[in-house]
């Protein structure tokens, strides 16, 4: 099937390849091929990519590299990856502990979906996710593959404390907070895992294209407990 989209300027130093409307794990493999092939043809001119569900925006220095030589590339991009299997640099395993304390909304989400918490943990923990985006603070992952039983709404009223590690369901998606801040996700468990720590390299420990699976444990140490 050959791949629909649009190529838009965005400011004078960015464009925006768009090719889609929608979530959806085929068009988010596109995008992040498309990142790759451009990360590879690169010759200092392409300062950033940026992928999100269904689009790349490229930030790019036009003394360093045309627009034409750029738009060349995408479409060129788009061609030979078209027939491609995007294959993700790795798997991360997601140490959880769910309910509790550390997932004060899970015994709502099984109330509003009808299920126990045990099949809500189930069917949370059963995917292996694809990390689509990273979200509004660093180190988000906005994660792709979640099983729709376990939808629920966001808060009404965001908490004004959410503790780095949360994981947290909004609508049909789900993610893990990297630290401390306010949020409006309902939170179902808590990883001991660090996604973003200044003092690492590299300081974020999942980029868009990764894929993860969250293992419900009994146990876990936190560096706040």
């Amino acid at each position: 099937m050959k791949t629909h989209f649009r190529i838009e300027p965005f400011g004078e130093c960015g464009v925006l390849v768009i090719l889609g409307d929608e979530i959806d794990i085929k068009i988010n493999q596109q995008v992040h091929l498309l990142r790759e092939w451009l990360d590879k043809v690169n010759t200092g001119g392409i300062k950033e990519l940026i992928p999100a569900y269904a689009s790349l925006l490229i930030e790019f220095d036009p003394f360093q590299v045309d627009y034409d030589v750029l738009h060349y590339w995408i479409i060129e991009g788009l061609d030979q990856t078209q027939a491609t299997v995007f294959r993700p640099d790795k798997v991360v395993q997601i140490p959880t502990i769910y309910g509790g304390v550390y997932g004060p909304d899970l015994e709502f989400v099984a109330e509003y979906t009808q299920l126990t918490s045990q099949e809500v943990i189930r069917l949370h923990s059963e995917p292996e996710y694809v990390v689509f985006m990273m979200g509004f603070s660093p180190g988000f992952p906005y994660l792709g593959g979640m099983n729709s039983k376990i939808a629920v709404p966001r808060l009404a009223s965001p908490r004004t404390k959410v503790p780095a590690g949360s994981v947290g369901i909004a609508g049909k998606q789900t993610g893990i907070y990297p630290r401390e801040s306010p949020g409006g996700w309902r939170i179902i468990g808590r990883t001991p895992l660090r996604l973003f720590d200044p003092k690492n390299e590299p300081h974020i420990l999942l980029k868009p294209g990764d894929r993860l699976q969250f293992i419900p444990v009994s146990n876990v140490i936190f560096d706040d407990d």
